[in-house]
């Protein structure tokens, strides 16, 4: 059955602290994200994400430390973006560096739900060599988080680039890919969002000469930022499965006879596979699959390899 959500990306601009307190800088900085996400809440998302250590001073000339803001910072901007969920009901992506109960530094992406409570959170598994250097420790968990917005997996800039999270998420099945980050990763992006069968979302600093996208899992790019706006929004449809276009073609062209725009068949061309939606309220893309027999993509490939090295394969 359709499942529709309406997904926001954000990216603050980083500003310079007005004084050399830190003190008054969490109470700049907080008053400047919350007055950013009106900007989207309008809206009504069910999710806003937030770009990489989106609360941090715009230079290294504030007068304080970064880990100085962050021992004064506390959870403070974290309970306002908490409220904030609450008031509007929806999920906020929250991405900025923290302590953890041992008191390491860490880079995090924090999920607050819609009643403002914590549903889980993703700390960078690959920090750049600069930021361990510096004292942020690397994470060791990438499990997918279930939300009412399906199951997310949280990435962080440079995470971008390892293959091994890549694939434990792709195994995990996650709906989307939440990417808070100040490294855009470019094809990196679209690549993400096909292996791992994903919607991805992305929130990336600075906004004026990266954009934001949110992204299909056959890599279409249903919305991006520019640089006139550093928000963008974009209905996204969970209820879908990605399918090669071998053996499915003429059972796609009987299907679109049959159910009309109750199904959505959306082919980006080059790639030789295509997503197929659930517009209906009645049956969901999996019912297609068992009706029409349809061989999924990742069944597909797991047959034509069997066959290449003279294997017999059974399906899960």
């Amino acid at each position: 059955m359709s499942e529709k959500i309406k997904i926001s990306t954000i990216v603050p601009p980083l500003i310079r602290p007005d004084s050399g307190s830190a003190e008054a800088f969490v109470v700049q900085v907080s008053k400047h994200i919350r007055n950013e996400l009106e900007k989207v809440l309008p809206e009504r998302p069910d999710f806003i994400l937030l770009p990489e250590v989106c609360d941090v001073p715009a230079d290294e000339t504030s007068g304080f430390s970064r880990q100085e803001f962050f021992r004064i910072r506390g959870n403070r901007i974290y309970d306002m973006l908490a409220e904030t969920a609450a008031q509007n009901n929806c999920n906020i992506g929250y991405s900025t560096d923290f302590f953890d109960p041992e008191g390491k530094l860490v880079n995090g992406i924090r999920f607050i739900g819609r009643s403002g409570k914590l549903l889980g959170g993703y700390q960078k598994n690959f920090p750049t060599t600069g930021e361990m250097e510096e004292g942020i420790k690397a994470g060791t968990k990438h499990q997918v988080i279930k939300t009412d917005c399906g199951k997310l997996a949280g990435v962080i800039c440079f995470d971008l680039n390892f293959d091994e999270l890549r694939l434990a998420y792709a195994a995990q099945q996650p709906d989307i890919i939440m990417f808070s980050s100040f490294y855009h990763g470019g094809l990196m992006q679209q690549y993400w969002a096909y292996s791992c069968r994903s919607f991805f979302v992305g929130a990336v600093s600075p906004s004026l000469t990266m954009p934001s996208a949110i992204i299909a899992p056959n890599g279409r790019v249903l919305a991006e930022t520019t640089n006139y706006f550093n928000y963008a929004t974009a209905v996204i449809n969970l209820d879908r499965v990605l399918l090669h276009l071998d053996f499915n073609w003429p059972k796609l062209t009987e299907i679109k006879k049959k159910y009309g725009p109750a199904v959505e068949i959306d082919d980006t061309g080059k790639l030789a596979s295509v997503l197929l939606y659930s517009n209906s309220d009645d049956f969901t893309a999996a019912d297609l699959v068992r009706e029409y027999e349809l061989e999924t993509l990742d069944d597909y490939l797991l047959r034509a390899g069997a066959m290449a090295k003279n294997t017999d394969y059974q399906y899960k």
